[in-house]
C-alpha cells in the first residue's frame, strides 16, 4: 500500500487502481473505516477506465493519528492529496463522514471537484427519535469508557443486521478496533459539531445523494434534507439496502455511481 507525507506529521496511507485511467475518481470512507473498504467498487470503476484513489484518512487505517482528527482538517488533506496526486479536478464519493469531508473539500475548493456523490450522510445529524439519542450516547460512552471492542460490536450490528451478513460484522469490527482510538473520539466530536446546511446552496457542481432506505444509522428524512439544501441535487433511494450501502449492495451501487459519473 503506497503512502505519501503530506506534513512532517501525517502521512497518509492509500490505494490507487488503474493509474492511467482517467478521470480520478476519490473515495472517501466512512467513520472506524479505510480507503480499502471500497474494495467493491475499485473493480468496476477502474473497467470503466477510471483512475481510483481511495485513502485512508487521518488517524484510520495506516495513515498517521496527528492531534486533531476533524472534518475540516481531513478535507485540507483531500485537497493536498489530489494535488500532490495530480489528480485535480475529481470525481468525489463519500460515504457517511466521508461524505462529509467531500462537502467539505467541494465547499472549499470547488475547482477541484468533478462531480460529487454523497453517500448515507448529512449536513446536520442531530438524533431524531429517543432511541438515536440513546444509540449515539451509547456509541460515545463506549469509545470513552468501555474500549474500542464493545463500541465496534454495537456498530457492527446497526450497520449489518441481518444473519448473512456475519462476514461485513466481522470485517467492521475490526476495522474499528484497528484504529486509533484518540483519532476516533476526536472524528466523532467533529461529526456531531458539522453543520453545513447553511452553506448547501454554494454546491453548483453536479451533485448525487445516494440513501440507503435502511440506513438507522443517518436517517433517510436527514438525507432527504440534504439533497433538498442543494441546487439541482439528484436524490436515489435504494431499497434493500443500509448505511453500509457500499458492502450490503454493491450491484446496486456500483451501477448508480457509474451511470452518475458517465455523464460527466
Amino acid at each position: 500500500m503506497p503512502a505519501i507525507d503530506l506534513s512532517d506529521f501525517l502521512c497518509l496511507h492509500y490505494e490507487e487502481v488503474n493509474p492511467a485511467g482517467a478521470p480520478p475518481v476519490l473515495l472517501l470512507h466512512g467513520l472506524g473505516s479505510a480507503g480499502g473498504d471500497w474494495l467493491l467498487q475499485f473493480g468496476p470503476l477502474a473497467r470503466a477506465g477510471y483512475r481510483v484513489l481511495a485513502p485512508d484518512m487521518r488517524g484510520f487505517g495506516r495513515s498517521s493519528a496527528p492531534p486533531e482528527v476533524t472534518v475540516q482538517a481531513m478535507a485540507g488533506d483531500m485537497a493536498l492529496f489530489l494535488e500532490r496526486m495530480s489528480a485535480v479536478p475529481a470525481h468525489v464519493v463519500g460515504i457517511s463522514m466521508g461524505g462529509t469531508v467531500a462537502q467539505q473539500l467541494a465547499l472549499d475548493h470547488p475547482e477541484m471537484v468533478r462531480r460529487l456523490v454523497l453517500v448515507n450522510t448529512f449536513a446536520r445529524l442531530r438524533p431524531q427519535s429517543l432511541s438515536d439519542w440513546l444509540y449515539f450516547l451509547a456509541r460515545a460512552v463506549l469509545a470513552r469508557f468501555i474500549g474500542p471492542e464493545r463500541q465496534a460490536e454495537m456498530v457492527a450490528r446497526r450497520l449489518f443486521p441481518h444473519p448473512d451478513q456475519q462476514r461485513l460484522r466481522e470485517n467492521i469490527v475490526r476495522r474499528i478496533t484497528q484504529t486509533n482510538p484518540c483519532a476516533y473520539r476526536s472524528a466523532m466530536r467533529s461529526l456531531m459539531r458539522f453543520d453545513t446546511t447553511g452553506r448547501l446552496s454554494e454546491l453548483r457542481m453536479p451533485v448525487l445523494v445516494i440513501t440507503g432506505a435502511e440506513d438507522t444509522t443517518v436517517p433517510p428524512p436527514v438525507q432527504r434534507a440534504l439533497a433538498q439544501g442543494i441546487p439541482e441535487a439528484r436524490h436515489v433511494v435504494v431499497e434493500g439496502s443500509g448505511h453500509g450501502i457500499i458492502a450490503d449492495n454493491p450491484d446496486a451501487f456500483n451501477r448508480i455511481l457509474l451511470e452518475f459519473l458517465a455523464e460527466g
